[in-house]
C-alpha cells in the first residue's frame, strides 16, 4: 500500500513537471509574440511621428531594434535595444552620430509612440520644456504632431497634455489649433514663493 501511495506520488510529481513545462513554453511563446507585436506596433507609430515632425533630409525615418545578446541563453531572454536612424536602405546607431536637436527630438518622438501604444487609457501625457535644442522649424512641425494627437485623443475620457514649457513662441504654436485657449504663468513672488496666474494665449501675439 505504501508503495502504491509513493508510485502514485511521484507519476502525479512527474505529471506536474511536464505539464508546468508545456506552459512555460506557451507563455514564453506567448511573451515574444506579444514583444515582436509591440515593437512593430511602437516603430510604426515613431516611423509616422518622426516623418510628420522632422523637416530636415538626412534622415528617412528612426526606429527602435531590439535584439538578444550573443551568447545568452534562451532560457532567460533579456534584450539590448538601440534606436538607428534610416536613410534610404542604410541604417545607422543614433548614438553618438546625430545633433542635440535631433537627439532631442528622437527622445520626444519615442516618447510620444510609447505612451501611444502603452498608455491609450492613461488620461495625463506631461512633456517638460520639449522644444530644448530643436530649431524653429522642427518647434513648429513637432507642435503641429502634439495637436495631431491631442485631436486624436479627443474623444478619450480625462484626457489632458501637460507641457512645462519658457518658449512662448511654441505656446503659440499650439494655441492656434483651438485645442487650447489659455495658459498658467508660473513666477517667484515676494518671500521666494510660486505664484500660479492664468493668461489667455491670445495675449501673447
Amino acid at each position: 500500500l505504501r508503495y502504491e501511495k509513493k508510485r502514485a506520488e511521484v507519476e502525479v510529481t512527474e505529471m506536474s513537471v511536464r505539464d508546468l513545462d508545456l506552459y512555460y513554453k506557451a507563455l514564453d511563446r506567448a511573451l515574444m509574440k506579444y514583444h515582436t507585436a509591440k515593437m512593430m506596433e511602437i516603430n510604426a507609430s515613431i516611423k509616422e511621428l518622426w516623418q510628420a515632425t522632422y523637416k530636415g533630409e538626412d534622415i528617412d525615418h528612426i526606429e527602435i531594434r531590439a535584439e538578444l545578446p550573443s551568447g545568452s541563453a534562451q532560457t532567460k531572454r533579456s534584450y539590448n535595444y538601440r534606436v538607428v536612424m534610416i536613410k534610404g536602405n542604410v541604417d545607422i546607431d543614433m548614438r553618438g552620430r546625430c545633433s542635440a536637436g535631433q537627439k532631442v527630438l528622437a527622445s520626444l518622438v519615442i516618447r510620444l509612440a510609447l505612451a501611444e501604444t502603452f498608455c491609450v487609457n492613461c488620461g495625463i501625457l506631461a512633456l517638460d520644456e520639449p522644444t530644448t535644442n530643436l530649431d524653429r522649424q522642427n518647434v513648429e512641425s513637432f507642435a503641429n504632431a502634439l495637436v495631431e494627437i491631442v485631436q486624436n485623443r479627443r474623444k478619450q475620457q480625462h484626457f489632458q497634455l501637460i507641457i512645462i514649457t519658457h518658449d512662448e513662441e511654441f505656446v503659440q504654436m499650439l494655441g492656434r489649433s483651438d485645442n487650447a485657449d489659455y495658459y498658467w504663468r508660473v513666477s517667484k513672488g515676494d518671500g521666494g514663493n510660486s505664484n500660479l496666474k492664468r493668461h489667455s494665449i491670445d495675449s501673447l501675439n
